[in-house]
């Protein structure tokens, strides 16, 4: 996910195939991965702190869900059918997690018969939900849980058809990550346990459904929707959209679904995806998920992208018309590979998911627009880290932190994610591209289809490069970057000479020598906008602003995050003629990583915080839960 979540959501910075034409093509291309590759390691399976779950003991490995769709009363009922397996033989039951679940009944099957199963709900915990522990006989092999969610369900977003593009018909989307699954299937709710799946959906009838599963383009919109997939996955990753949906394709295995209105932008901003895709397969190996497909969904998704496999979930906000924001695209197909083929088996690890596929959203931008965009974008998001690493607590800048106790979506920054990458490119540019990018791509494959640590990583890192390349880079090398806060003397920061001559620029601007209009930005890119307003200093006059926002429109730009670095700007300097269209981005945008910073510059005054209450009332509604927790503490820092 990028941004905080992830894949949640940043634009990307550092970067990285079975063909399937048609569900039978498709098929054996699954068969050729389903057999031995999506079995996943349960030995010494670390703990999650973060799930009730005893995978250590008995572990699920498929499930079969049967689901109805209530828009009126913004709920989901049915079934799930778990297989288990027994990882303990002595065991006799599961633990899933839950969170919100209204539990009506629970089966097991013995010897092809079901028969009632004891169980018990715990109490809830916070954000972790609550325990379902379900009786076992030894021989049983399947649990069947009926139940029904809550309108409240952390993992559902229910929206009206006015806050949709067409503002015809209601929208539905899930997301699971980090530990938002558990509120809409009760489930074994942590990254190291992986599942096939099988899902039946039922809908209103002039709704499509979408899943991270097969999905048939051609289906008909009957109400009912069936899906597979059939490699293994963490429950993070299984995911449902349903609305007024229409397919666009981009290229053999890509295209996308989105509002009628909003397709053909779409497809177009995003046509260049195919090209990332086979640039990968030539970097990192076969991409094994048969199709890759994008949902678009309503702006107020909380993150840019969410990598759900097969069907990556993408914010309408990166649809600038020009391709400058696509680095989101190649971020989430990254995540194909570093993520979702191997996995990081608790979120204190999840630097293995976002420094990984950060690093390879940068090669796969170098390949596809050249390597001063890639660098443009990489020391971007090296001001993205700096500005966190300012703002956070210093065990929050190791790469491996400790999560006990914490909401994982409360403590997402950009170190996993750039730090991460920076570490990786370290690592490149100790061993070469020759050496280094065959290591990745055997890492990939070796553990194909598993969630593993940190410490299996280190494993496999000293062995199959540290050791094959002496007195290149020691262990402790890597563990200063592993587990101290900040950046280690040996990182090798991103530069960009594109944006040397927008610092002179600037300069010059800046100490009055020439005017806004004298500005030679003739041919400036939206990386180099974005540069230039985030390395303006904190104060400047109102005659300054005024000047910039009449000479290029910085008010009325349409490109968000060009808009969101101006908004900043603005409320830090309390530029007046600004604040409608902050207002307006505030209550139309709903992604955490472009309001967030926003909110948390307007309450460091009391004049923005009155702003912030006032607007946010509006706002909230409109937006994700995970959105609306996170500015809940913001603008409401005191309350219950």
């Amino acid at each position: 996910m990028r941004q905080h979540l992830g894949c949640l959501f940043v634009v990307g910075v550092f970067i990285a195939g079975c063909t399937a034409e048609s569900p039978e093509d498709e098929a054996v291309t699954e068969e050729q991965y389903s057999a031995e590759e999506t079995v996943t390691t349960v030995e010494s399976a670390p703990q999650d702190h973060h799930s009730f779950a005893n995978p250590d003991e008995v572990r699920l490995t498929h499930i079969d869900l049967d689901l109805d769709i209530d828009f009126d009363t913004e709920t989901m009922s049915g079934t799930a059918t778990m297989d288990v397996e027994f990882v303990d033989p002595e065991a006799t039951e599961v633990v899933l997690d839950t969170r919100e679940l209204t539990i009506e009944s629970v089966d097991v099957e013995v010897d092809g018969d079901w028969q009632t199963a004891g169980y018990e709900l715990g109490e809830a915990e916070t954000f972790f939900g609550s325990p379902l522990t379900i009786q076992l006989p030894t021989d049983a092999r399947r649990v069947r849980v009926r139940y029904r969610t809550s309108p409240d369900a952390s993992g559902l977003q229910w929206l009206e058809p006015e806050q949709t593009a067409g503002e015809e018909h209601p929208f539905l989307f899930t997301q699971s990550q980090a530990v938002h699954a558990r509120s809409w299937i009760p489930l074994q709710d942590t990254p190291q346990v992986r599942v096939t799946y099988n899902a039946t959906i039922h809908t209103p009838e002039e709704l499509v459904a979408v899943m991270s599963a097969f999905n048939d383009p051609d289906a008909e919109r009957n109400g009912v929707y069936r899906f597979e997939m059939p490699q293994a996955i963490p429950s993070y990753l299984i995911a449902l959209g349903v609305g007024d949906l229409v397919f666009r394709p981009m290229g053999q295995r890509t295209g996308v679904y989105a509002e009628p209105a909003v397709a053909d932008d779409a497809a177009r901003e995003f046509e260049d995806t195919e090209q990332m895709l086979e640039i990968s397969e030539g970097l990192y190996g076969p991409y094994r998920w048969g199709r890759y497909d994008l949902l678009i969904l309503p702006p107020s998704f909380p993150f840019g992208g969410m990598e759900n496999p097969r069907l990556s979930f993408i914010t309408p906000t990166v649809i600038a018309g020009d391709k400058s924001l696509v680095a989101l695209i190649a971020h989430e197909l990254a995540h194909s590979w570093s993520g979702n083929l191997v996995t990081n088996a608790t979120w204190d690890d999840m630097w293995l998911n976002e420094g990984f596929t950060t690093y390879v959203t940068s090669r796969i931008m170098e390949e596809v627009y050249g390597q001063e965009r890639a660098a443009m974008e990489a020391v971007l998001g090296l001001q993205d880290l700096q500005r966190d690493i300012d703002e956070i607590d210093e065990g929050d800048e190791h790469l491996v932190i400790d999560l006990r106790g914490r909401d994982p979506d409360e403590v997402f920054t950009n170190v996993p994610y750039e730090k991460g990458a920076l570490f990786l490119k370290y690592l490149e540019q100790q061993f070469g591209r020759e050496t280094f990018d065959p290591f990745l791509h055997d890492y990939f494959d070796h553990f194909a289809f598993q969630s593993v640590t940190t410490e299996q990583f280190l494993g496999y890192l000293e062995e199959n490069l540290l050791g094959e390349h002496p007195g290149k880079v020691t262990l402790f090398d890597v563990e200063q970057w592993l587990y101290k806060p900040g950046l280690p003397d040996s990182a090798l920061l991103p530069v960009s000479d594109a944006f040397a001559r927008v610092d002179e620029q600037r300069e010059r601007w800046v100490n009055g020598e020439i005017d806004a209009a004298d500005l030679e930005t003739a041919g400036w890119t939206v990386h180099e906008w974005r540069y230039f307003l985030n390395t303006l200093p904190d104060t400047l006059s109102s005659e300054q602003l005024a000047d910039l926002d009449s000479e290029f429109d910085l008010t009325a730009s349409r490109n968000n995050e060009i808009t969101h670095s101006w908004l900043l700007i603005a409320i830090r300097n309390s530029y007046a003629p600004a604040y409608p269209r902050l207002e307006s981005y505030l209550t139309e945008i709903g992604r955490r990583k472009l309001v967030e910073p926003l909110y948390k510059e307007l309450v460091k005054t009391p004049e923005g915080t009155e702003f912030a209450r006032r607007v946010y009332i509006e706002a909230r509604t409109g937006y994700h839960y995970v959105t609306a927790t996170t500015i809940d503490d913001i603008v409401n820092p005191n309350s219950d």
